[in-house]
């Protein structure tokens, strides 16, 4: 029983050589080891010895005199390596921030009467948001106006008087005294003026907090008091309503400390990285924009620098609080050999490439990453221009390796951004 189960395992093995590589002479040596009856029927559908050696003379004539692949060679798709200037990228999560956001409160006692913005809508600084009672200060205001009527009329009375007494002393018909009593009535009254001014001042100011317009421009959030409310100016709650400035945002991200050389260098040469941003969802940056700070200090227990970044944010793509995927562009490297980033295998020592030779036999060759970025890979070593290496078919490959290829492709990019370092 064993070895019929032994017979069969080794005669699927001859088949799937026989599929696989195409090799009768494989399959001749490992029948040699089956029972007789089994070995008579996989020799008896093995090609002659004559008619392969026929065949195999002529399919290696065939690709001498027309180049036409070996029959044995594995079938690759190749890709060129190619020259470009690529860009040096790192990634981050980052959040949307507002520029500018309020909490609107009233600065007087007393009580809403009118709403004049509802939930979400968009508003221009300076446009009316709530109304207030303003009746009370509105007679405060009367009464200083009719005070300081009258403080004025006493004033224009005393200065007349005052200068009455000096004609008088002036012809011997008056006293001294009577010009310092005068003199003294005089000042008294424009100090009374000027004190119902400020009164009068003070009220007008009062009154117009009655009149609750828009400190920015922004969006309304959700109104938290209603037309009949009674409102304080002490109250640290939730307020009447926040605004949230919606255009410009900014992004907030980290960065390890490593790059902070590179920031600082590039923000001193006025060349600026720049910022891209993805919601969650999109394949695509929906904005774009230069670093705009960086923060002062490092944060110690995590090793990162704060970055920002500002987006004019016309179209309202970016959220307040939204997390977004970053990408800055640190630096450019001219002149980069590069391949498609399905090129490079990972080996036990370094990252290699297998390269089609002109013979028509692939070479394994050990490579130095610099970088991956969108479906393509920066080579620092290994590797020229020109040089056609293979995109598809490596598990089949080894060190000289025979390949036969088809019409070369480079395969579909790959969205992604990673660094290698030696």
């Amino acid at each position: 029983m064993t070895r019929t189960l032994l017979a069969l395992l080794l005669a699927i093995v001859i088949g799937g050589t026989w599929a696989w590589f195409e090799r009768p002479d494989l399959v001749a040596a490992a029948a040699r080891h089956l029972p007789d009856s089994l070995r008579q029927q996989v020799e008896a559908r093995l090609p002659k010895p004559a008619a392969q050696g026929s065949e195999q003379k002529q399919a290696s004539g065939s690709q001498q005199a027309g180049g036409q692949p070996r029959r044995n060679a594995v079938a690759v798709a190749l890709a060129p390596a190619e020259s470009r200037d690529f860009v040096i990228s790192r990634r981050s999560i980052g959040t949307i921030e507002p520029v500018a956001m309020v909490t609107v409160r009233s600065r007087i006692d007393s009580q809403l009467v009118a709403q004049h913005v509802t939930d979400g809508q968009m508003v221009k600084a300076g446009d009316m948001l709530f109304t207030l009672d303003d009746r009370e200060l509105a007679a405060t205001v009367a009464q200083n106006e009719a005070t300081l009527a009258r403080d004025e009329a006493v004033q224009e009375r005393t200065e007349a008087d005052l200068k009455r007494k000096r004609d008088l002393l002036s012809t011997n018909a008056g006293s001294q005294q009577q010009v310092d009593q005068a003199f003294s009535d005089a000042k008294s009254a424009a100090a009374a003026v000027a004190g119902t001014k400020a009164s009068l001042e003070l009220n007008r100011v009062k009154l117009g907090y009655t009149k609750i317009k828009a400190p920015i421009d922004g969006r309304i959030g959700t109104v938290m008091v209603t037309p009949g409310n009674l409102v304080r100016a002490g109250d640290t709650g939730t307020g009447l309503v926040t605004i949230t400035q919606v255009k410009p945002v900014r992004v907030t991200f980290t960065l390890p400390e490593r790059e902070l050389a590179g920031l600082r260098q590039a923000m001193a040469d006025g060349k600026p990285p720049m910022v891209h941003v993805r919601p969650n969802g999109q394949e695509k940056a929906v904005a774009s924009a230069p670093v705009s700070f960086i923060d002062s200090t490092v944060d110690t227990q995590s090793g990162t620098i704060t970055v920002r970044a500002e987006f004019p944010n016309a179209d309202l793509t970016l959220w307040p609080g939204q997390y977004v995927d970053v990408q800055v562009d640190l630096r450019t490297r001219p002149d980069t050999v590069t391949v498609p980033t399905v090129a490079v295998q990972t080996g036990q020592d370094s990252p290699y490439v297998f390269v089609a030779k002109p013979d028509g036999t692939a070479e394994l060759r050990k490579i130095t990453v610099l970088a991956a970025q969108d479906g393509r890979t920066a080579i620092a070593d290994g590797l020229s221009a020109g040089e056609n290496v293979v995109v598809d078919g490596q598990l089949r490959l080894s060190n000289g390796t025979p390949i036969r290829t088809g019409k070369e492709q480079a395969p579909k990019p790959v969205a992604q951004n990673t660094e290698a370092r030696s």
